[in-house]
């Protein structure tokens, strides 16, 4: 026991008593000659440097073994693993990138790693398939990503299904993180794409390391930081509907490996896909303007400090383009009739501290952030969704109210870089939360309608939420054997919420009187998750893996309502699934073919089913039943042929429900066996594209993309239904040394369907055909630089 012990400590401080020494890296292409400007970066690691004019560069590393990441422009990414023992000189080759696919580095477990490495069901995708894709939103992540479903109503905030596990509700079952800040809720996240640098999404519970919200899986969004390589770039983007996008952003280093800044922005707007037939004026126009911004600061070759702001801010419209049922919908598209028409002003700020800190005994991390979000309408808004004066939305009750403020701080430990026989990962995660919302239903002189007896008056809701939580995780993976790997992983969380509800009645041109005091109800929440995965190296090219993971939605407090059937300061319990994973991954013809297959069993136990309370439009959280989702994926990235690039993903999914009970009308319903909302039985997309190389700096491109969205319910009765439908979209164009001009389309044959339903019939239709030109141009200048 007492050898064992002294092997582990071994194993863990052994890189900290190792001196460091000199490596020179060469860089190579197929014909042996040195490559100037090739990007070198250690992963784990605050080393980044490129090669001088001799194709070389020389570092510091203690040693041990490591993973380097190598890319130059035009030559596939490679990730090369080192044992820097004796040598000191390492020699890598680089094949064009027409003839190999990509190396991916991800950080989906919070270190980095080669996703074909990562015993876990991983989508990456790289700057260049964000950018192939017209990726601008997370919403158009849907089949790109297999089991994946992502929509929204009008109001931009994205309903996100991931293998059947989702939720209608503001605390997300897939969470989101972007520059590793989890954003909290859909009232802080932004989905807005700009600059990224790369994007991976997690399929499957993560609650070991991610906790809260992580029942479906996770999307992680890496934008680009600066470096000591200058970057700039300009994008135009205009097409039909009155479409224009700008894209612009710029980085640098101000002192040559110690002090850089970065900057990109975006503005978006279009005239709107809607009309608005009861004053025959567009609906849906929209505004949009995005920043992100970064200062990185080395204070040494191990140390690093960087500084992250970001904001969206969004004029839209109408934002709920929804009308009263699927087949009005589709009947006559793209047509609402409300009367009662506002401008909702949305405006979201993000910013991080991250301090990086890479050591020869440990890794540290530190992350503070800060996220907010304002939201209201300008005037009252149409909340039955006709010509009707029945009922109207207000909440623009002043800065004091539905501004939601989250501050989370995160502390991470890690094993260093140089050990790979013992690796760990530990850290602590910490927030707290306000989130005060003040909301009236107004009835108007048409109230009747709606069934209410009287007219001319509004029912005020106050709702305070106010809630923090800590946690605790840590990850060790031991590779028994050069081929066995086994990954032990555990976290706790506990939440505490406490929630202020008053209601009032105010008849028009009075005083409000006070109908519900303030009341307060407070409850905690507490989970353990446990991951016990196994993966074995077949050969170099192949991995095959089982995991066994489990997540959880915290519970919460039920919102007050003009509804009398539905009381507040109800407490629903947290929601708790059990995810059993199997799958293969394949690297194979000499980097030419890549093969991922999972197959999957997740169980979900008091699952939270959230019921949209009318008029108000507020949601009510309660635990009714248990779910199962099982189901196959698999991705398939391809270079057959010189210049001709495939990827495909397929996913099946079968989610139902084994028990189910839920209220209707005043009675209890049992819906057991049915199906799970926002959830299509298939997903199945394939890209292909081709480029020809007229000379080193002219080449030109064609693409072609094929989706199929197979059906899928937008109740829980399973009365509400789209049926399986195509989408094609096309794109086409020219790339002249620094300059690129593409013509697209997307949903070319321009077909009606429903991507988003309320339980109650109201629909939203996916976007129409729409055609566009982009026009964009990226400089690079490249520096030799070494630590």
């Amino acid at each position: 026991m007492k050898y064992n012990l002294l092997n582990c400590l071994a194993l863990i401080f052994l890189p900290c008593l190792l001196k460091a020494q000199q490596v020179t890296v060469n860089v190579y292409n197929e014909q042996s000659q040195l490559l100037p400007g090739s990007s070198i970066y250690v992963l784990n690691s605050n080393m980044n440097v490129v090669t001088g004019a001799s194709g070389n560069t020389v570092f510091s590393l203690n040693k041990g073994k490591y993973s380097l990441q190598v890319s130059h422009t035009g030559y596939a990414t490679i990730i090369q693993n080192i044992s820097f023992l004796n040598d000191t000189v390492i020699n890598v080759r680089l094949s064009p990138s027409v003839k190999k696919l990509d190396d991916v580095v991800v950080s989906t477990e919070k270190t980095e790693q080669d996703v074909q490495k990562v015993p876990l069901s991983i989508t990456a995708l790289s700057a260049a398939d964000v950018a192939d894709y017209k990726l601008w939103n997370t919403k158009q992540l849907t089949a790109i990503v297999p089991g994946m479903y992502v929509s929204n109503p009008g109001d931009n905030r994205n309903l996100t299904s991931i293998r059947g596990i989702t939720t209608t509700s503001y605390d997300p079952a897939v969470a989101t993180y972007i520059d590793g800040v989890n954003q909290f809720g859909l009232d802080t996240y932004i989905a807005r794409l700009l600059d990224v640098e790369r994007m991976e999404v997690l399929r499957g519970p993560q609650g070991s390391l991610y906790g809260r919200n992580s029942t479906g899986g996770i999307i992680n969004i890496i934008t680009r930081k600066p470096t000591n390589t200058a970057r700039a770039f300009a994008e135009i983007n205009a097409g039909k509907f009155g479409l224009q996008q700008y894209n612009a952003g710029f980085s640098l280093p101000v002192i040559n490996n110690k002090l850089f800044i970065g900057a990109s922005g975006m503005y978006e707007g279009r005239n709107g896909f809607y009309s608005n037939a009861y004053n025959n004026s567009k609906f849906d126009k929209q505004h949009s303007w995005m920043g992100n911004y970064f200062v990185k600061f080395l204070a040494s070759d191990k140390l690093s400090f960087t500084l992250n702001a970001k904001h969206l801010d969004v004029d839209n419209n109408g934002p709920f383009q929804l009308v009263s049922g699927l087949d009005e919908a589709l009947q006559d598209p793209f047509v609402v009739n409300q009367n009662a028409t506002s401008v909702m002003r949305d405006k979201t700020f993000n910013a991080s501290l991250s301090a990086n800190y890479t050591g020869r005994a440990l890794n540290f991390t530190s992350q503070t952030a800060y996220q907010n979000n304002y939201r209201y309408y300008t005037d009252p808004l149409d909340g039955d969704f006709s010509s009707l004066d029945a009922v109207s939305i207000i909440n623009n009750y002043g800065h004091k109210w539905n501004n939601v403020k989250v501050g989370t701080q995160e502390f991470r430990f890690s094993s260093p870089s140089g050990n790979h026989k013992l690796t760990w990962l530990g850290g602590l995660y910490g927030f707290i939360q306000s989130s005060p919302v003040k909301q009236a239903t107004h009835f108007g002189e048409d109230a009747a309608a709606v069934g209410s007896p009287l007219t001319d008056f509004s029912s005020i809701n106050t709702n305070v939420l106010k809630g923090y939580g800590i946690a605790a995780y840590i990850q060790v993976s031991y590779a028994v054997t050069n081929k066995l790997q086994l990954t032990l992983g555990a976290r706790y969380d506990y939440e505490h919420k406490k929630q202020n509800v008053e209601g009032a009645f105010q008849a028009d041109g009075t005083d409000a009187v006070i109908t519900q005091p303030d009341t307060v109800a407070t409850a905690h929440f507490s989970a353990f998750s446990p991951r016990v995965s196994a993966s074995y190296q077949l050969n170099e090219q192949q991995l095959v893996y089982a995991t066994f993971s489990k997540g959880f939605r915290p519970g919460g407090i039920s919102q007050l309502s003009s509804d009398p059937s539905q009381p507040p300061l109800f407490i629903y319990k947290p929601e708790h699934s059990n995810n059993y994973e199997i799958g293969l991954k394949n690297d194979l013809l000499d980097k030419k073919l890549q093969l991922n297959i999972a197959a999957f069993y997740t169980n979900i136990t008091d699952a939270q089913v959230p019921t949209l309370i009318l008029p108000d439009a507020i949601t009510v959280t309660k635990n009714a039943g248990k779910l199962i989702t099982k189901g196959v994926e698999a991705e398939l990235r391809a270079k057959p042929v010189k210049g001709l690039n495939i990827n495909y993903s397929f996913g099946y999914t079968d989610a139902h429900y084994t028990s189910l009970n839920i209220a209707s009308n005043g009675e209890a319903v049992k819906l057991d066996g049915n199906k799970q909302v926002y959830t299509p039985d298939i997903t199945s997309a394939l890209a292909a594209q081709y480029s020809y190389a007229f000379s080193k700096t002219v080449t030109a491109t064609v693409r072609m993309e094929w989706m199929y969205i197979g059906k899928q319910y937008f109740d829980l009765a399973n009365q509400l239904k789209q049926s399986g439908y195509n989408l094609v979209n096309v794109q086409a164009g020219i790339n002249i040394s620094k300059l690129g001009f593409y013509v697209w389309g997307r949903n070319i044959f321009d077909k009606r369907y429903v991507d988003y339903a309320y339980d109650f019939g109201a629909a939203h239709l996916g976007d129409p055909a729409v055609y566009g030109v982009t026009l964009r141009v990226d400089c690079v200048f490249e520096k030799p630089s070494k630590f």
